[in-house]
C-alpha cells in the first residue's frame, strides 16, 4: 500500500486551476523527484500534501487516510514535515540549541531550550548533527552558518521531529557545487528510512539522487519513470527538457 496518494486532486486560486486532476502515488521509503517547467504546479502539490493549500476536489491520502481537509498542524503531527525554499531556523540560537528545541517535548520553545539534556537526548542530538555534517558546528550560532549548512540544519530539525514523510522545495537553490553534492549524499542516506518528495530544477542533482521522477505540466502528471525513461519521453521533451535532455533542462 502506498504511503501517500493524490487522487484526481484539483486546486484553484481565484478561478485559476493550479492543479487539474493530479494523480500521484509514493511508497514508504521512496525518494521521489517532482520536476517540470515553472507554473507546472509542483510547489502547489507540496502545499496540498502539508495542508497549506486546500483541495477543491479529489483526495489526499496519507497512510490510507484522507487528510485533504486537515489543518497544517494536524498533518505535521501525523509525521509530515515540510522544508520550504527559505530555511526557517532560529538564527539567534546555536546549532545545538536549535536541535534541542526540535527534539524536546511540546512544552514551549523556552522551557525546552533551558532544560537539561538527558544522556539519550544529547546522544541523538550529536547523531543528527553528524548525519547532516554539522558535528563541528554545534556551538556556532545558526546565523554564522553558510547557506548550505543552514539548509542541512533545517533538514535535521525535521528529522528531530520524527518526520516520516519529508517534503522539500528546491533544497539545493543557492548552494555551491560541493554543498549540492553533499546534499545528494545526505538524501541517499535518508531514503529507505524516510520518504522524500523533492521539487527540484537542478537536473544534475536529480540525476545524482536517482529514483523515480514525476514530471508535471499544467497542473497534471505528464510522465513518470527513471531518468533514462524520462529523457526518452517525447512529450516530456516537448514540454520541458528540449533536445538536450536532463543535463540541459
Amino acid at each position: 500500500m502506498a504511503l501517500l496518494e493524490l487522487r484526481n486532486v484539483e486546486v484553484s486560486f481565484s478561478g485559476f486551476r493550479a492543479i487539474a486532476g493530479l494523480n500521484l502515488s509514493i511508497n514508504q521509503g521512496e525518494l521521489r523527484c517532482l520536476v517540470g517547467p515553472n507554473g507546472a504546479g509542483k510547489t502547489t502539490a507540496l502545499d496540498v500534501i502539508c495542508g497549506k493549500a486546500k483541495v477543491a476536489r479529489g483526495e489526499v491520502r496519507y497512510r490510507d487516510r484522507d487528510i485533504g481537509g486537515f489543518e497544517e498542524y494536524r498533518i505535521a503531527r501525523l509525521g509530515v514535515g515540510r522544508k520550504f525554499q527559505v530555511p526557517s531556523v532560529f538564527k539567534e540560537l546555536t546549532v545545538r540549541e536549535n536541535l534541542r528545541v526540535a527534539l524536546c517535548d511540546p512544552h514551549g520553545v523556552f522551557a525546552n531550550l533551558f532544560r537539561r539534556d538527558s544522556g539519550e537526548t544529547a546522544e541523538r542530538l550529536e547523531m543528527l548533527a553528524k548525519l547532516v555534517g554539522l558535528a563541528d558546528e554545534l556551538d556556532r550560532p545558526a546565523c554564522w552558518l553558510s547557506h548550505g549548512q543552514t539548509q542541512w540544519l533545517e533538514i535535521a530539525l525535521l528529522l528531530a521531529q520524527n518526520a516520516d514523510l519529508i517534503l522539500m522545495d528546491e533544497p539545493t537553490a543557492g548552494m555551491t557545487g560541493a554543498e549540492t553534492h553533499r546534499t545528494a549524499e545526505l538524501f541517499n542516506q535518508l531514503k529507505g528510512k524516510h520518504t522524500l518528495v523533492v521539487v527540484e530544477h537542478d537536473m544534475s542533482f536529480v540525476r545524482e539522487i536517482g529514483g523515480v521522477i514525476s514530471v508535471m505540466h499544467q497542473g497534471r502528471m505528464l510522465a513518470e519513470g527513471t531518468i533514462s525513461e524520462i529523457e526518452q519521453n517525447a512529450e516530456v521533451k516537448r514540454a520541458y527538457l528540449g533536445s538536450g535532455g536532463i543535463s540541459n533542462a
